[in-house]
C-alpha cells in the first residue's frame, strides 16, 4: 500500500463517516398528535370541548364595582344585621351611610349528554374586596356548587324564592339559597317542581328542613308562577304568586305574598304586594319604576304585628357596550313608627 492510497482510503473513511453523522442530524421524531379546542353548540353560545373528553365547559362571570348610600349600606347589602365574618361575635360591616365595594365573579358550567338526560356540575364564587370589614380585608363566598341530571339537582344553589321583579325596588324572599335537593318537571309552557332544603342557619332551630313547590304556566309573553314553603321547624308557610307580561315597550310585573307568620322563606311581613314595569326606551337604555306595601310587619322572630309599610324607586340600566353596564338605583321607604329613609346604589359591571 503506497501513500497515496493510503490518503485516499482515509478520505473516504472520513467521508462515510460524516455522511452517516448527517444523516443522523435530519432524522426527527414523530410529533405528538395535538387537539384543538372544538366550539361545542350543543347547550348554548361559550361553550367549549374540554379535550380528550364529550364534556362542554364554559366558563364565565364578571366584575362589579358598587357604590351603595343609605341608612347602615353595608348590611342592606348583605342582608343582615350581624354580618360577622371571622366568627369573632361582632358585625364586621359599619354602620356608614354609605359604602363601597369591589367583587370578581366567577363560575363554571360542565355539562354532557347522558342516556338519563343532560349531566351538569356548576360551581360559581364571589371574590369580594370591602374596606368595611373589621380588619379592612376581602373574603372569598361560594355562591353555588351544585350536580343536575334531567331534572333532579342536588347541591347549594338559589331556590325559586330568589326570582323576583325587574328592578331593584322588591323584596319577595328572606333566605333564598340553600343545600336542597330538588326535581322541576319542564314540559315547555307548564313546569312543576319540589325541593327539600336544609335550613340550619336560617332560624334559630337546629336541624331545620324546609319543603318548597311550584308551578308555572308561560302563554306566549305572558307567564305565572305560584310558590309555596313549608318551615317544618317552626311549622310555618308561605305563599306567592307572580306575573309577568309583555306590555307595549317593555315588561309589567306584580306579585302577591302571604304567610301565616314569620318562616324561613318569608318574615317581613304577613302580606305585601309589588308591581313593576321596566321600559325599553332604547336598545341600551330602561328604566323600571315599582313599588311595595307591607302589611302587618314582623314584630317578633314567631309573630307579627300591626305596624305596615311601603317603598317606591326606580332603576334605570344603561348598556354602554358589549359586555359593559351600569345601573343605578334609588328607592324611598316608610314604615310606621319607623324612620323613613332613602337607599339605592350605582353600579359599574363587565360580564365575560
Amino acid at each position: 500500500m503506497n501513500i497515496k492510497s493510503l490518503l485516499l482510503g482515509s478520505a473516504a473513511a472520513l467521508a462515510a463517516v460524516s455522511g452517516a453523522q448527517a444523516a443522523d442530524a435530519i432524522v426527527a421524531a414523530e410529533p405528538e398528535p395535538m387537539e384543538y379546542v372544538r366550539v361545542c353548540d350543543a347547550f348554548g353560545t361559550g361553550y367549549f370541548y374540554i379535550p380528550g373528553t364529550e364534556t362542554c365547559l364554559k366558563i364565565g362571570g364578571f366584575i362589579r364595582v358598587q357604590g351603595d348610600f343609605g341608612r347602615d349600606a353595608a348590611d342592606r347589602r348583605y342582608n343582615t344585621e350581624n354580618f360577622d365574618i371571622d366568627g369573632d361575635g361582632v358585625d364586621d360591616q359599619s354602620t356608614s351611610d354609605w359604602d363601597m365595594f369591589s367583587r370578581a365573579y366567577i363560575s363554571f358550567d360542565a355539562k354532557s349528554d347522558t342516556e338519563y338526560g343532560t349531566l351538569t356540575g356548576f360551581f360559581a364564587a364571589e371574590f369580594n374586596a370591602d374596606n368595611d370589614t373589621d380588619e379592612g380585608d376581602s373574603f372569598i363566598d361560594v355562591d353555588e356548587a351544585y350536580i343536575q341530571l334531567g331534572g333532579l339537582k342536588a347541591g347549594f344553589f338559589y331556590s325559586w324564592w330568589d326570582k323576583g321583579l325587574n328592578g331593584e325596588t322588591d323584596s319577595l324572599g328572606n333566605v333564598t339559597e340553600f343545600n336542597s335537593i330538588a326535581y322541576l318537571y319542564d314540559g315547555g309552557t307548564f313546569q312543576a317542581g319540589i325541593s327539600v332544603d336544609e335550613l340550619e342557619g336560617a332560624t334559630t332551630k337546629a336541624n331545620g328542613v324546609g319543603v318548597a313547590g311550584i308551578v308555572s304556566a308561560t302563554l306566549g309573553g305572558v307567564s305565572f308562577d305560584l310558590l309555596g314553603g313549608f318551615d317544618t321547624e317552626l311549622e310555618e308557610g308561605a305563599i306567592r304568586a307572580l306575573l309577568s307580561a309583555d306590555l307595549g315597550p317593555g315588561v309589567f310585573q306584580m306579585a302577591g305574598i302571604w304567610a301565616s307568620d314569620p318562616n324561613a322563606y318569608w318574615a317581613r311581613s304577613e302580606w305585601s304586594v309589588a308591581a313593576s314595569y321596566r321600559f325599553n326606551a332604547t336598545e341600551k337604555f330602561a328604566i323600571t319604576p315599582g313599588a311595595q306595601y307591607f302589611g302587618s310587619l314582623q314584630d317578633s322572630y314567631t309573630s307579627f304585628g300591626n305596624d305596615d309599610a311601603w317603598r317606591v324607586g326606580v332603576t334605570a340600566d344603561y348598556q354602554i357596550t358589549e359586555g359593559l353596564a351600569t345601573r343605578f338605583t334609588i328607592n324611598y321607604e316608610d314604615e310606621d313608627n319607623g324612620d323613613d329613609q332613602v337607599f339605592g346604589f350605582l353600579r359599574l359591571q363587565r360580564d365575560f
